[in-house]
């Protein structure tokens, strides 16, 4: 089991709630982004303690391999961890934007393309997000809307509350909006398309690049599905809340100890608190885990034990 050292991100859209949620003494302001689990290139996660401290993510996959990844993970993935785990805070819009999907991407000469979810941690008043159209679009009257800046005017913009669970495939039209925190686990790429920005500058006084062409062939211009992920938690069991290829993402809200045994799925999972605190002790070691914080279980653990104060309500994400 091991932690890393969080990637902090400062955006031009980035706020303050990062630092105090995970309890960092850091003086850094506008943190949109904390990059938990990270193999992407030029971010890639480092162990913070123990025996693998200062090892990359790709080294700790290169020393343990299949015991850390599971056969079928390490035989796809090799050294490289397929999925990246960030908490994001937004005190303003972030811009719409579409990511390819495994197909586009290659063409388009990305490893692979970028499909992810958002757990709402935090949302404050009339905090919302884009995910999706009101109605099918026609890749001539896109280009019409983004190039007259009305592009806002045909996306599924959804008020949003904490603990609840949105699902962005590929190819999916959407923005995060002012206002809200999220845990985001996505498949490990950087291929982002911005198609609208609201015209702000940064501090050079210029606007930042739009990928108007990239992004119609990445997006899908008939969806208009969007809304959150039906799911009801179950006290001390997990909830499975997401199923897909990519990835699976169960929510486990727990008042008693109990244990997790994930081996005969051979996968690593990847743990995020949500809510609370907790100690997971894996393989003699012990973690305590307050929210916005993660720890990775390898594949070959067993007999995972979970010791809440109180409650804990848990994120496992895994790819099955």
């Amino acid at each position: 089991m091991w932690k890393f050292a969080p990637i902090l991100k400062t955006t031009i859209w980035g706020g303050n709630n990062i630092i105090p949620l995970k309890h960092m003494e850091a003086a850094i302001s506008e943190v949109g982004e904390s990059w938990e689990i990270s193999s992407v290139p030029g971010s890639v996660s480092v162990v913070e303690s123990g025996p693998d401290e200062g090892l990359t993510l790709n080294e700790l996959i290169d020393r343990y391999g299949s015991d850390l990844m599971g056969e079928r993970n390490y035989k796809k993935f090799d050294n490289s961890f397929p999925l990246l785990v960030k908490i994001i805070d937004a005190a303003d819009n972030l811009s719409v934007q579409v990511h390819p999907d495994d197909s586009t991407a290659a063409g388009l000469g990305y490893p692979n393309g970028k499909t992810e979810m958002w757990y709402v941690l935090n949302a404050g008043k009339d905090a919302r997000i884009a995910n999706g159209f009101t109605r099918p679009v026609d890749p001539e009257e896109y280009e019409s809307l983004v190039e007259s800046g009305r592009i806002e005017e045909i996306l599924k913009y959804i008020n949003i509350k904490a603990g609840e669970v949105y699902y962005i495939p590929a190819g999916r039209v959407h923005a995060i909006c002012k206002n809200c925190t999220m845990v985001e686990v996505q498949q490990t790429s950087d291929a982002t398309f911005r198609i609208y920005d609201y015209h702000r500058k940064d501090k050079d006084g210029n606007e930042r690049e739009l990928h108007t062409a990239l992004a119609r062939q990445a997006i899908n211009f008939a969806d208009i599905e969007g809304e959150s992920v039906d799911y009801t938690l179950r006290p001390n069991f997990p909830v499975n809340v997401i199923r897909s290829p990519f990835f699976s993402i169960n929510i486990l809200e727990a008042d008693t100890g109990l244990m997790r045994d994930y081996s005969e799925s051979d996968t690593f999972v990847v743990i995020t608190a949500l809510d609370g605190e907790t100690e997971i002790i894996c393989g003699g070691k012990t973690e305590t885990l307050t929210a916005g914080l993660s720890v990775l279980i390898p594949a070959s653990a067993t007999g995972i034990a979970i010791e809440p104060h109180k409650r804990v309500r848990l994120l496992e994400a895994y790819i099955k």
